[in-house]
């Protein structure tokens, strides 16, 4: 199984590996910084390196039946070989986007009161589904609460708790659509706050920066009423 590389570090860009498997044009290496699109958050874009040769990885992706991290090349393109030692390098600015909104999304998470049924994360917008009562939320409101607490500088942190753990408290399961991995024995969990005041304490599989400060200024840019009970909520970055 490839070594996910982008959980001990999400700041790194650069790394070794080497080529273990090659099936059209999808690469799969022994380890990896590229984060395959999940949850929510897309894929990585970069730069492999073999053999004073450059390759385009276009798209990251799972593996549809093992957990398995999977570099896709353009169609047509030249290929490295088997055994091959590569250089990798991210997209670093996309990457770093997708971190500072994934958290901005979490903090989203914190004020709404009922359960998320679906999201996407984009580099510059971003968008979260929530079964909610009425016509409860204002834009401008959360707006003032979410830049709160960006500009509090909350720490975020990552840990780990069992499969059983994640059984018995199933309330830490906010998102309906996207179900956290199980099998392995543990689950990755983000908490964004300290011990004495956590914000947001829930299981996730994507890249986070280390406080809310990072994130920057934000707002809601809209709040779409998509059925009964359902509400998209739109997230941007309020930047120049």
């Amino acid at each position: 199984m490839t070594e996910k590389l982008y959980f001990n570090d999400p700041y790194q860009k650069e790394f070794e590996a080497e080529i273990i498997a090659i099936e059209g044009n999808a690469v799969r290496l022994d380890k990896s910084l590229f984060y395959p699109t999940s949850g929510g958050q897309p894929g990585d874009t970069g730069i492999l390196s073999a053999a004073n040769q450059n390759f385009d990885v276009a798209a990251t992706v799972k593996d549809k039946e093992q957990d398995e991290i999977i570099h896709l090349l353009p169609e047509g393109s030249s290929l490295p070989r088997i055994g091959d030692k590569v250089a990798g390098k991210i997209n670093w600015e996309t990457r770093y986007q997708h971190m500072r909104m994934h958290t901005a999304m979490h903090l989203l998470c914190s004020l709404i009161e009922g359960d998320a049924t679906g999201g996407q994360i984009g580099a510059q917008k971003s968008r979260l589904d929530f079964n909610v009562p009425g016509d409860a939320y204002d834009k401008e409101v959360l707006t003032r609460q979410l830049n709160k607490l960006i500009e509090a500088d909350h720490p975020v942190s990552t840990s780990w708790i069992t499969d059983e753990e994640l059984i018995d408290n199933p309330q830490l399961i906010r998102t309906m659509s996207v179900k956290p991995p199980m099998g392995s024995g543990r689950v990755r969990v983000v908490q964004i706050g300290a011990e004495d005041n956590i914000i947001d304490f829930q299981p996730c599989g994507g890249t986070h920066v280390i406080s809310t400060g990072e994130i920057g200024e934000i707002r809601i840019s809209k709040i779409e009423n998509k059925g009964k009970q359902n509400r998209r909520f739109h997230i941007v970055f309020n930047e120049e």
